[in-house]
């Protein structure tokens, strides 16, 4: 995750209280000097403290202390906007709620707030309040302001805040992004500069002093005080100096920096273990059985194909697998093992999980038990959520990626195809690979290069569920005969109970909505599917009720296997307690 051209940048900040007798704003940034520069960037910030408010001194320097430790606490394989997201939502209802616990004196905790954070080649704003960010453009030479104040005038010459972070429950910052260009200088100030200095003194202040921009701050500082500036005063500039970009020479020579391992055999010694047996081997990738010449431990050892070691791409995404999955710590997924030597080749360690694909396991199992299905969609789907919560999707659930264990717990394996924002948030100069997925299992979006986020995942996991209680695919065959958005829109679920009459009405119609060829028709999140496979959904019997006619018979007759089913399902449940 190294650049050869890592990203740099000239910093400075100035705050000074003015005539007031305290500093109520703060303002700092961050610039990491590790790879989470690469994955997370470089932030800036600023707040300003209301001091009609009380705590506003509190609540600024609360505000940028949190932002600049937490957003890099944050799962890198997270998005910006989302990482952000998830810091200001609970920030803000604790400076709310601070605000409005009792004391002697009403005390208000509430604050502006305005940042951006550079990553790759773009910079993403965030902003709530009357603070703002202005950028010199090196492309344009424009001054311009990128923020707009929340802010409604009583009179002319005085405003008052209308959105501010701990003034409600509700949280509402703008957000944006903009492409950079190299060169480009930001410029974050508080109201008692910007209030008071005019857009062309603060341009030919920062002008003046290019080599060295704590003084350039503090001399616009400064000349905001001259001007009458009766708040308190601060600011941070930022020159980016070197994007963190690549181009394709720097990009190839990084990704194959280690080779690929020759054709491996068994006992065959590579960096410290040895082959003990070919597992798997594609047309992408191989998987062995490896020892670990000192421990004695038993280990998965995947390795890259020989027919795309000059592909980049590829390299890319065969590097991803290993990062992504060192950052899921889950018993329903699959662990990658950190290698205890320096590697001389391009491979990774994953755990050795005993068992067999949930593919062979439905084989030597047709006539299975309601009870034990459900026990392996659930783990299933706890594994799903912890891919989720890194806001990782895994884009290729099927049955031979699951594993189950002679213990039956289930585990997701490979991460060929997981896409992850927060790594598609950084720029290469190549098109990366696009993961669609196995054709009968895979959300039909990513046929069209249209990522649906969790609902591809949860698409998968239905058509599994289809599959697992009645050894058919919701749609048959026909998905290998579609081409066009219409031709997948014309095809017609087949209810799972032509199949298996076992199989209830509202059973039947969480399947067919998790499925939906539309991605608006499906559920929105996992927990939501479970709980409708698990439990009899109201409206789904609403529907057929309402169908009245012919249906009147059927639904009967699919009650009644509703109430055989769960009777089943109950009794297995009793007898395994006992």
């Amino acid at each position: 995750m190294e650049l050869n051209h890592a990203f740099s940048a000239t910093v400075g900040v100035c705050t000074k209280p003015g005539i007031k007798p305290v500093n109520e704003d703060a303002v700092g940034f961050y610039i990491p000097e590790d790879h989470l520069l690469n994955t997370k960037g470089a932030v800036a910030v600023v707040a300003d403290g209301v001091s009609t408010a009380e705590a506003g001194k509190e609540a600024a320097e609360r505000c940028v202390s949190t932002v600049l430790s937490d957003y890099y606490t944050t799962p890198e394989t997270w998005s910006v906007k989302h990482a952000v997201q998830k810091i200001l939502t609970p920030l803000n209802r604790k400076l709310y709620n601070l605000g409005n616990e009792i004391h002697d004196e009403a005390r208000g905790y509430i604050t502006t707030l305005s940042f951006l954070v550079v990553k790759s080649h773009l910079a993403y704003l965030f902003h709530i309040g009357d603070s703002r960010i202005y950028r010199l453009s090196a492309d344009t030479g424009e001054f311009t302001q990128l923020t707009r104040d929340h802010t409604a005038g009583i009179s002319k010459d005085q405003n008052y805040l209308i959105r501010a972070m701990g003034m409600d429950t509700s949280l509402n910052v703008d957000a944006s992004v903009i492409t950079l260009d190299q060169g480009d200088i930001f410029f974050l100030s508080t109201d008692g500069i910007h209030d008071f200095l005019p857009e062309s003194e603060i341009r030919a202040l920062i002008e003046k002093h290019p080599d060295d921009y704590n003084v350039a701050c503090e001399a616009i500082v400064d000349a905001a005080s001259e001007h009458g500036s009766n708040d308190n005063l601060s600011c941070c500039l930022l020159r980016i100096e070197q994007l963190g970009l690549e181009n394709i020479e720097d990009l190839n020579e990084r990704l194959t920096r280690l080779p690929f391992p020759p054709e491996l055999a068994p006992g065959l010694k590579l960096d410290g273990y040895e082959v003990l047996e070919e597992m798997y081997a594609s047309e992408r990738s191989q998987l062995y059985r490896v020892k670990h010449i000192e421990t004695g431990d038993i280990l998965v050892m995947k390795t890259p194909s020989q027919n795309y070691c000059d592909d980049p791409a590829y390299i890319e995404r065969f590097i991803m697998e290993e990062w992504i999955g060192s950052r899921v710590d889950h018993p329903n997924v699959v662990k990658v093992i950190p290698s205890q030597k320096e590697r001389k080749f391009l491979y990774y360690l994953m755990e050795m999980v005993e068992g067999e694909t949930l593919e062979v396991w439905m084989e030597k199992n047709p006539e299975r038990r309601p009870r034990d299905l459900i026990k392996l969609v659930e783990q299933i789907a706890l594994g799903m959520e912890a891919l989720h919560e890194k806001e990782t999707v895994h884009q290729d659930l099927k049955p031979s990626n699951i594993m189950v264990t002679p213990d039956f717990e289930a585990k997701i394996v490979d991460f060929g195809s997981v896409y992850a924002p927060g790594i598609h948030e950084i720029f290469t100069p190549m098109e990366r690979e696009v993961a669609l997925g196995t054709l009968d299992y895979a959300d039909p979006s990513y046929r069209f290069r249209i990522n649906t986020g969790i609902r591809g995942d949860i698409y998968s996991l239905g058509v599994m569920v289809y599959e697992m209680f009645t050894g058919f695919l919701p749609y048959g065959t026909k998905l290998e005969k579609c081409n066009t958005h219409a031709d997948f829109l014309k095809l017609r679920y087949v209810p799972s109970y032509n199949h298996r009459d076992i199989i209830p009405i509202w059973f039947d119609r969480a399947l067919e909505k998790a499925v939906a060829i539309d991605p608006e028709m499906r559920y929105d999140s996992l927990r939501a599917f479970i709980t409708d496979l698990k439990n009899p959904n109201p409206e789904f019997l609403k529907e057929d009720i309402q169908q009245g006619g012919k249906k009147d018979t059927l639904l009967f007759w699919k009650m009644l296997s509703f109430v055989l089913f769960g009777l089943l399902v109950m009794s297995l449940l009793v007898s395994a307690t006992k």
